[in-house]
């Protein structure tokens, strides 16, 4: 009987024991939940502030990060790269950088080929590289509907004006992004791509950089002026610099479009922005110069700079493909359109 009883009282007390650790086990839970909960909401609040929200993800810190997202109903590879200069507590300037037709996003983020990565970190910026429209599960030889041109991504009226409008909103959500410095730039069929969002995102991009892509929009009535600069080399064979497609030099040239002139595109721009008719010549070095429109509506500019020789490649490139006229150096495309978007931010 006294053993019995003996270990009742010890059953007694481990059922106590047990119940006590249950309720202080759900005791840390519910105070972890609200913790989580307090965390979450202050990151939402913080991103509404325009200020940091917690630490920081693997994706967020610096660094180069490859991802595929679904936007507007597309899934695209996109690569961001983060300087190591980034502070989740300050809004940051964002560049999507737009690759050339036939080219893809890992291609415009070789800092060999284009050198942004390292100008993202000289200058600060988060740099965006998207992939185009691709048959491709690996996304190559990828193209972006930029009105008349180009390839299958024009030819199936792929809306990447849409999926560029979600992508700076999924950036912004992400990082602290300055929503008054966020930029486009782009080459060839990518920079074709830029004009078209300087018409139709002009409440999302201050100013967009082309190189050797012209404005081949169907129709551009932007409700805002966007600044626009745009760099040529004047013996561009792809993009002609008076127009046209280079003669033999697209496999099938119903991929493409009968370029628009690169003076018809700034002049287009000029008129747009409703700016000064005459331009200042603000560069003149050996081989290359850059006109500037000013006194433009809303303090906006259009500049324009050409290079001698180069070809359809970016200048100050240290690399370019395989059988390609050497890029110019006459000048450093990511210089100047750095200088350019500096100057130029939404009010």
């Amino acid at each position: 009987m006294i053993m019995a009883t003996g270990t009742t009282m010890r059953t007694t007390k481990t059922v106590t024991l047990l119940a006590a650790l249950i309720a202080c086990m759900a005791l840390i839970g519910i105070a972890q939940a609200q913790t989580l909960r307090e965390r979450l909401k202050e990151r939402i609040e913080a991103r509404r502030a325009g200020t940091a929200g917690s630490e920081p993800t693997a994706a967020d810190a610096p660094g180069t990060h490859e991802e595929v997202i679904e936007l507007a109903g597309q899934r695209r590879k996109v690569i961001v790269h983060v300087p190591k200069g980034y502070d989740p507590r300050n809004a940051t300037p964002l560049v999507l950088a737009f690759h050339g037709g036939g080219g893809d996003a890992a291609f415009m983020a070789d800092d060999q080929k284009y050198g942004l990565v390292s100008k993202s970190e000289q200058a600060g910026f988060i740099a965006v590289f998207p992939n185009g429209y691709s048959k491709l599960p690996g996304g190559r030889f990828a193209t972006w509907n930029a009105g008349a041109c180009c390839g299958d991504a024009r030819d199936k009226r792929v809306d990447d004006v849409a999926f560029t409008q979600a992508l700076v909103a999924w950036a912004a959500q992400r990082y602290n992004v300055d929503r008054r410095r966020v930029y486009a730039t782009g080459m060839s069929n990518g920079g074709m791509l830029a004009h078209r969002l300087a018409c139709e995102l002009p409440q999302v991009f201050a100013a967009v950089a082309s190189v050797a892509g012209t404005d081949n929009t169907a129709e551009c009535q932007p409700s805002t002026p966007v600044a626009v600069l745009h760099i040529h080399a004047r013996d561009d064979d792809h993009v002609l610099f008076n127009g046209g497609a280079g003669p033999g030099v697209f496999r099938d040239e119903s991929k493409v479009t009968d370029f628009t002139a690169v003076p018809v595109t700034v002049s287009r721009w000029v008129a747009r922005n409703q700016c000064s008719a005459t331009p200042q010549r603000t560069l003149q070095t050996a081989g290359a110069y850059c006109d500037t429109y000013s006194g433009c509506r809303d303090g906006r500019e259009v500049q324009l700079c050409v290079t001698d020789t180069g070809g359809h490649s970016w200048p100050g490139a240290s690399q370019v493909r395989r059988g390609k006229e050497p890029a110019s150096q006459a000048l450093s495309a990511n210089d100047v359109i750095w200088d350019f978007f500096s100057r130029n931010a939404r009010r």
